[in-house]
Formats: C-alpha cells, structure tokens, sequence
C-alpha cells in the first residue's frame, strides 16, 4: 500500500438532520479525506444542511432522484462511484448515518487501518450492535449518550461493511462491493489476514467468510447505532427504508429490533475520539449557515413526531409483545 493513498467515506441519506454534523465530525476526526454524501428526496431539511457542509468545506453533497425500479442505496453509491472515479480517492468506506468507524489499533485512525490490512483491497468491519441505552427519546447526540452495546459480537448475529478500492470493482451493496473487475479480489480481516472473496460475486451477501478470521471487532469494526432511541427507531417506519422496502422491520419488538437493540455493558472505546469530535462539532455549528439548517432539521423532527407517534400509532408499529412491556 502507497502512504499516499487516499480515503473517502460515503452515505446514502435521507432525512438524517438529526445526526449529520456529529456523523460528519467524527469522520473527519479519525482522518478520512473526502466525505461524500448522497441525498434523495429530504423533507426534513437534511439536504439544505448538507448544503451548508460542503460550503464550508466538510463535504460534498450529491444530490440524486431515485431512478424507476431503482433503490436509494443503489442508485446513491452508482454516483459516488462516478463521482469519485474523477478524483484522486483509492479506498472508499460506505456506511450508513447511524454507523461510525471504530478504529481500535495504533491512535484509532483511518491510516493505522490501512497499515494493518491495506495490502489487500477489501477490508471487512464487523458490525457491533449499540442499543437504545434506555432512551425513549431522543437525547440530542450520538457518542456521549449510546453507550451500552452487545458484549461482543456474535458470528450468528454479525453482519460486516466493508473499506474497499472502488476502482477495483463495479458496484457495491450496502455491506461489500461487487462485480469485481480484477480476478481473486484480495480480501482481508482487519489484521490483515486473508478472507474469501466469495461473497464479492453475490450482490445479497452481508458476511465475510471464514467467520472466526473475519470477526476482528477488537481491532476495527463498525459501531452500530441502529436503535437510537425509541422515537428515533420508530420514525424510521415514516422515513422508509434505504432498500425501498415496506416492512416491519422498524417495529418495536420486530424480529430486527430486537436483534440490534443490544444493551448488555458499557462499550466506550469510541471515546478515545470524543474531546476532538465534541471541537470539531463545535466548529461546524460555529459557522451561521450549519448552525441554522441544523435547527430546522431538529425542529422538523420535532413536529413530525408530535404529529406521528401518536399513542395509536406507537401501538400499531409495537408487536405484542412489546405493547406489553411498555405498559
């Protein structure tokens, strides 16, 4: 791996005010050179906002209309892939909004990653499941308030993103690129050891395989803060789904819910980055623009959930037995 090399990481977004500035902060903190963001069809301000960011030089913000059969992921990562093969990137991460990288070699950064596993050209990062922490709703941040997670993750219940040389490949899904365009792709854990790359040529695969040597979550991994909240959780049911599905899967006590609602002990590993991150958010809401499209976003949140989580609807997207625990 060249030194020079450089690192973007990439998200599809819709409707994610609430989280952005800390996402983006973060993200810049641990040292990645480009963050590019896809938006479609905000109604929440989240793209004004995005707006803002790449004014003041944080990111660059795609803007895309979902195509026809098409879906948000999909369709958002085909124009980062055209957008980024006109720029000096070589590595991309592509994760979601309620995903932060967590980096636990050398001081936590993106190139300490690159220096334990960037010989290959696929990285896998095993989710860590982060639960609510009890939050009913929503505390105002991510790091400093999420902190309980699942004690380590397990190979039954882990799924993996992935840190990859776009250039190598055609496409990617959510977890793992895909169509690679070079044979035997070189795959490998976050220590560096060789995986398969069998799951490259399945656009459905969401795991790295051997599991026992892809599970590295002590050395990186992603940390996953899929139930934020519960009002959080519950109004991703009025967002919708990044794979335009219709589903319960954002119900309380879905069978997802309760795979990623992991509360067992403290996880604060993240934290190594806190002081840095707590500055540059800082900075960013400094500047008047971000500061006032962030605010929109909150205060939109805010009435759309007074308008939605009515005590009926909440009992509609319960399954029962989640109705019973509330009482």
């Amino acid at each position: 791996m060249s030194a020079v090399e450089k690192t973007a990481i990439v998200a599809c977004m819709r409707n994610e005010g609430l989280f952005i500035v800390e996402w983006v902060a973060y993200h810049r903190v641990i040292g990645f050179d480009q963050i590019v963001i896809c938006s479609n069809d905000c109604t929440d301000g989240s793209d004004v906002l995005l707006d803002a960011l790449e004014s003041a030089g944080a990111l660059t913000h795609l803007r895309h209309t979902v195509p026809p059969q098409s879906t948000p992921q999909d369709s958002g990562i085909r124009k980062a892939f055209a957008h980024l093969a006109h720029t000096n990137i070589e590595w991309i991460a592509h994760i979601d909004a309620d995903e932060f990288i967590n980096i636990a070699i050398g001081a936590g950064s993106v190139s300490d990653l690159l220096k334990s596993a960037g010989q290959g050209d696929v990285i896998a990062l095993p989710w860590w499941a982060f639960g609510d922490s009890n939050h009913t709703a929503w505390p105002g941040d991510i790091l400093d308030q999420f902190t309980l997670a699942e004690s380590q993750p397990t190979e039954k219940r882990v799924k993996f993103k992935s840190m990859f040389r776009f250039r190598k490949f055609t496409h990617a899904n959510d977890h793992m690129p895909i169509g690679p365009k070079v044979p035997s792709p070189d795959v490998r854990s976050a220590l560096g050891a060789r995986l398969s790359d069998e799951g490259l040529y399945d656009k459905k695969r969401a795991k790295y395989r051997p599991l026992e040597r892809a599970l590295q979550p002590n050395t990186a991994c992603i940390n996953h803060y899929a139930v934020p909240s519960r009002d959080v959780f519950l109004m991703k049911n009025d967002r919708g789904d990044g794979q335009g599905k219709t589903t319960d899967k954002y119900h309380l006590g879905s069978r997802w819910h309760e795979i990623a609602n992991q509360n067992e002990r403290q996880n604060t590993t993240i934290h190594r980055h806190l002081i840095a991150v707590q500055a540059e958010i800082k900075r960013l809401r400094a500047i008047p623009q971000i500061a006032t499209a962030e605010r929109a976003c909150q205060d939109w949140f805010t009435a759309r959930r007074e308008a939605i989580l009515t005590p009926d609807q909440i009992r509609h997207w319960s399954k029962p037995h989640a109705r019973t625990a509330q009482t």
